[in-house]
């Protein structure tokens, strides 16, 4: 890789992006210069009541160097694909409810673990991290450009979250405490799916969600599997929006008997068009911008060539 190509690869990165990168690392700063901040902004779920602001403020406090690490690297360029299809304040958007929520439902799981197991480390295990927004904006990327493969291991994206959460599993069997993470990736992966798949609008559109059979709940497994998750997966469709997977007309998802605004499956497959030539313009500048950078470094060495 050529070192233009490579300086390429770094920038690009929106300034939203950008800013969360930086509240992301001083907050991971802050920890470790003063640990009791934890106790006030970590989701301690014995704290929670009355400090509720822990389940806004837990998802940008990272513990560990390599968990701000990843969180700062994935959300740079995850960010730099998504937010100029979805729109910055969409992006944003997105970002506190994935947090909020799954901040919600770890509180939730962690207060029912306790009273099945009567263990008070449920109680108060900090827990916090980015990773459920990443695991969420793995899920956008899905949508987008399910085909497309990253190179070097040819990964599709539409795979990129279920390839993570099977790798947390496998992990979680070895980790110390797994509660301190699985559930705020599964969680995470879980509420952006259920986002994009019944609540996000376009503003260009205002059709809402994405109805297509290529973004069902059963596409995270494997083929094999789908016949025995689509039955499972129709039961929280219809308390979502009243009608079942692999019912879908064209027009759109209902609420009871009244249909949802502008679902459709043909904007879905026109946004997932949309995302691929957004990334093929983006690569194709990178390369026109690194050829340009080569041919500047070539043309001194023919000049001094032709001089001698």
């Amino acid at each position: 890789m050529s070192s233009a190509t490579s300086t390429n690869l770094l920038t690009g990165f929106t300034r939203l992006c950008k800013g969360l990168a930086v509240v992301l690392v001083f907050g991971h700063i802050a920890v470790q210069i003063s640990p009791t901040i934890l106790s006030y902004l970590a989701l301690i779920p014995a704290r929670t009541i009355p400090f509720g602001w822990n389940l806004i403020t837990a998802g940008y406090i990272e513990q560990t160097v390599h968990g701000v690490l990843s969180s700062t690297i994935g959300l740079l360029f995850i960010g730099k694909l998504l937010e100029p299809i979805w729109g910055s304040r969409e992006f944003l958007k997105f970002i506190f409810i994935v947090n909020f929520l799954t901040s919600v439902c770890v509180f939730i799981t962690a207060i029912s673990l306790y009273y099945v197991t009567m263990q008070e480390n449920y109680l108060y295990l900090p827990l916090s991290g980015f990773s459920g927004v990443l695991s969420g904006l793995l899920v956008g990327v899905k949508q987008i450009i399910p085909d497309q493969e990253f190179s070097p291991l040819k990964i599709k994206a539409k795979w990129l979250p279920s390839i993570m959460l099977l790798l947390a599993v496998v992990i979680s069997f070895f980790a110390s405490e797994p509660a301190a993470y699985l559930p705020i990736l599964i969680f995470g992966t879980y509420i952006g799916w259920i986002y994009l798949r019944y609540f996000q609008r376009k503003q260009e559109t205002g059709f809402k969600g994405d109805p297509s059979d290529e973004f069902s709940f059963s596409t995270f497994f494997p083929e094999f599997m789908r016949p025995v998750i689509d039955p499972i997966a129709s039961i929280f469709d219809r308390m979502l929006c009243g009608k079942p997977e692999g019912s879908n007309d064209g027009r759109g998802y209902t609420v009871g008997n009244a249909p949802l605004l502008g679902s459709d499956p043909i904007e879905a497959t026109r946004r997932r068009e949309r995302g691929a030539r957004a990334l093929e313009e983006r690569l194709a500048t990178e390369r026109v911008i690194g050829a340009g950078a080569k041919s500047k470094t070539d043309e001194p060495e023919r000049d001094a060539s032709e001089n001698v």
